[in-house]
């Protein structure tokens, strides 16, 4: 009786956490009333405030009302006026007091995003139809590569570069092999982009260090270091981001271009593989200069705050020079144009593989 009872103590405390509510939780809501709205005006400028009523859509808060006081001594960069009905993301965490607190963090953008996902795959399956579906399971892979391969192995420490270049060969063999199937022309195209790939990744280190970029202007630094308690190479995390910003493009511009140089040799199989390479180069060029506009205005949609802060650099006190020294804009400066470099390098050689080493039979 006496172990019994020593056993029920043992026992209890354990299955009384257990059933304790998680004392921080984020969770989805809906927005049932509007209880209060103010414009709180002060030096910064105003801003819209709200207390609202929200119903819990899941976890622990399922089917529950809470409150969330949002009018107070407060401000928060990114502020949203909610309706109700509106959707939204809620944190849950209690103060040193014991008492529950939440918080709105913005909308529950899920069903936008699930239907526009759905839309892809469907338009890639209804246009591309088989290749398209082969193109789909490539992108699966490709994120299969980088949540499970190139992001750990980073935040275990090792070398971004080496992990990325590994990553992004496996990536790119997979996608060509899955689209074009196992051939000839599919083995050049992969040799092209090996030999592009590492070419970029040499030019990146090279210029990085050059530059004197560390890494640490980027988004979400100080988190990551905090997290990985200074195991992350930043650096190696930045030359990782351009190397594997490259990889899509390059696809792109090297299976096209291969493909020019097998249409060329079936039309005119009494070309030689010089006047192949000279006239697979001459569409390629044509390539260049619409890849030149297309990665500006990819990389400017990206960066339009930092273009922004560079155009009103004088009204900030800074002249050219000075602006462009900022370590913020110098990396994606240096960013761009490495990936644009790499990108047009890969014409060239992938027309010279293709024009020299790939054999096809007259139609």
């Amino acid at each position: 009786m006496k172990k019994l009872f020593l056993l029920l103590l043992l026992i209890l405390p354990i299955f009384s956490l257990a059933q304790e509510q998680p004392k921080e939780e984020t969770f989805k809501a809906r927005v049932i009333e509007i209880i209060a709205q103010e414009e709180i005006v002060d030096e910064m400028g105003s801003i819209n405030q709200q207390n609202l009523k929200l119903q819990g859509l899941e976890g622990n808060f399922k089917n529950k009302e809470i409150t969330f006081e949002g009018i107070g001594n407060f401000q928060v960069v990114s502020t949203q006026i909610y309706e109700e009905g509106d959707k939204v993301i809620v944190s849950y965490s209690q103060n040193v007091e014991g008492n529950d607190v939440f918080f709105v963090l913005d909308y529950d953008r899920t069903n936008p995003i699930l239907w526009l996902s759905i839309i892809f795959v469907l338009s890639v399956l209804v246009i591309g139809r088989w290749k398209g579906f082969r193109s789909l399971l490539g992108l699966v892979i490709s994120f299969f590569v980088i949540l499970k391969f190139i992001i750990p192995q980073i935040l275990n420490g090792a070398n971004p570069v080496l992990i990325s270049v590994v990553g992004g060969i496996i990536i790119l063999v997979f996608a060509i092999y899955l689209t074009q199937g196992i051939n000839k022309k599919a083995h050049i195209a992969n040799a092209a982009l090996i030999i592009s790939l590492f070419f970029t990744a040499l030019l990146s280190v090279w210029f990085t260090s050059l530059s004197r970029l560390s890494g640490y202007s980027g988004e979400g630094t100080e988190f990551l270091l905090n997290m990985s308690q200074g195991s992350i190479n930043l650096q190696g995390l930045l030359l990782a981001g351009i190397i594997i910003g490259t990889l899509g493009v390059l696809d792109d511009v090297i299976v096209s271009q291969v493909s020019t140089v097998e249409q060329l040799k079936k039309a005119n199989p009494e070309l030689s593989n010089r006047q192949i390479y000279i006239r697979s180069l001459k569409v390629g060029i044509d390539h260049i200069t619409s890849m030149i506009n297309t990665l500006f205005f990819a990389y400017a949609g990206a960066s339009l705050p930092l273009l922004i802060l560079f155009t009103q650099s004088d009204t900030i006190g800074l002249n050219l020079s000075q602006a462009m020294n900022n370590e913020i804009i110098a990396t994606e400066v240096v960013r761009t144009l490495l990936g644009s470099i790499g990108i047009i390098f890969s014409i060239p050689i992938a027309n010279y593989l293709a024009s020299y080493f790939l054999k096809v039979k007259r139609e």
